[in-house]
């Protein structure tokens, strides 16, 4: 993974080339004081005080240039303002003109992450920006990387990332924190945890199914537990894809590299919380083994599910995840689940859906969403729709019948499997993004990480 440490560094006074930021606002009276090689070169570039617009300007000697950037509000910068410039400026060391680059460091520095693993790009040297306020730069750089887990997991081809290799890198980020890991597969997988069992059954061996997880922090603070789906790669089981739905399914474990990202980054900090991370990871693969339409599933908690559609595979293993987590009377419980085409109809790709059981932790998730430029769209867990779910012969289904409300239905879907008592979010996320952006390129990616983080760091920190 890209080193981005050398992407931010403490101000301290050392030779740097100054980028000025000027929006439509301001633009004209800073004009008005630039010499007249700074004006026809803004000509010459046909340079508009635009979002993302760039140019460079020429100093007195050949190496002295400096260069300006466009941007919505020069006053106040937001998190992907200065990822083009990042993107397209040479290798250096640079200082914004009069002020802090404050929200926009972080663009500056996923700007610069390279997914390599399969294609190796030339090597460069990073270009640094200086801050005054050094204290923002480690932090920074901890919501940097974990968006960057995300898209190194997401990217990597499922042919190289199975259960097996999920359970390795959260063993890795274990290890690191020393959190205390525990892996169930096999027959003991079979007894404990049927679903996440009968979704994986039909892969080889070398891909069996498992529930992994981690357990970090002290006993005496609050529990909280992050779920994350990890269905490293689905065909739609006996219910097939057709080949255009299954193209991006590796991508279908973007729960569980969110819910390890965010687990990292509260390690990491040394958040005082007791965290038990759990992500059930499978492939839902096609064999004579693979649970069929129709088949009646038990389930953890004890009620029955009949399984009618075999594509609605994630929220079968997250209810067994989900399950176990309420056993240990968490004070919280996040999910996070690549778990309906229905969100990405309803919102897009950009925008997750939030369902929660608790008006608090719902206010705050899309506060802290609105407040950093990640944000999040609440959906309602509505009563009215639970009867959709219905079995004639078991204690429920798994995916209605109809395509009505299938983002809605999944959530209460869940929902049975979570302590009413516990406060609960679910974030339905995409994981993916299908065009690239200024610090932002296509591919996985993260959506609701830094929001989840915030409001961790806010109740407990």
């Amino acid at each position: 993974m890209t080193d981005l440490k050398a992407t931010l560094s403490p101000d301290r006074g050392q030779p740097a080339r100054t980028l000025h930021l000027v929006d439509t606002a301001g633009h004209d009276e800073w004009l008005r004081h630039q010499p007249p090689r700074h004006r026809a070169a803004l000509i010459a570039q046909r340079f508009k005080p635009n979002a993302g617009s760039l140019a460079i300007l020429p100093g007195e000697a050949a190496e002295a240039w400096s260069a300006v950037i466009g941007v919505a509000r020069a006053g106040a910068l937001t998190p992907w303002c200065l990822a083009r410039a990042a993107e397209a400026l040479p290798e250096g060391v640079y200082r914004l003109d009069g002020q802090e680059p404050g929200a926009a460091m972080l663009g500056w520095a996923l700007a610069q992450h390279r997914f390599d693993r399969y294609r190796k790009e030339e090597a460069t040297c990073a270009r640094t920006l200086l801050t005054g306020e050094p204290s923002r730069i480690d932090p920074v750089l901890a919501e940097a990387a974990a968006t960057a887990r995300v898209r190194e997991l997401v990217n990597t081809s499922a042919g190289d990332l199975g259960p097996a290799e999920l359970e390795s890198a959260v063993a890795e980020v274990g290890a690191a924190h020393g959190a205390r890991l525990t892996v169930t597969k096999g027959a003991e997988l079979e007894r404990g945890y049927p679903m996440i069992h009968a979704v994986g059954a039909a892969a080889i061996a070398a891909r069996a199914p498992r529930l992994i997880e981690l357990d970090w922090g002290r006993d005496d603070h609050p529990r909280v537990a992050i779920v994350g789906k990890g269905v490293c790669f689905d065909t739609g089981g006996l219910d097939l894809k057709p080949s255009a739905a299954m193209r991006l399914m590796k991508k279908d474990m973007g729960g569980a590299a969110h819910a390890l990202a965010l687990a990292e980054l509260i390690m990491a900090a040394r958040l005082p919380v007791r965290l038990h991370l759990l992500i059930p990871a499978v492939e839902n693969a096609v064999s004579g083994a693979a649970f069929r339409p129709g088949d009646v599933l038990r389930t953890r908690k004890g009620v029955t599910v009949e399984n009618t559609n075999t594509d609605a595979e994630g929220r079968l293993i997250l209810a067994d995840a989900l399950t176990r987590a309420g056993e240990a009377k968490p004070g919280l419980i996040l999910d996070f689940a690549t778990l309906t085409g229905a969100a990405r109809v309803a919102l897009g790709p950009d925008l997750p859906p939030l369902f929660a059981n608790n008006e608090g932790l719902a206010g705050d998730l899309l506060a802290a969403g609105e407040r950093l430029d990640d944000p999040l769209w609440r959906m309602p867990l509505w009563d009215g729709y639970d009867d959709m779910l219905k079995s004639d012969i078991a204690d429920m289904v798994n995916a209605p019948e109809g395509a009505f409300a299938g983002a809605i239905t999944a959530a209460l879907f869940l929902r049975r499997f979570v302590p009413a008592e516990t406060p609960w979010a679910h974030l339905d996320v995409f994981a993916w993004r299908p065009a690239g952006k200024p610090g932002r390129p296509k591919g996985g990616d993260a959506f609701g990480l830094r929001a989840a983080w915030a409001m961790l760091k806010e109740r407990y920190a």
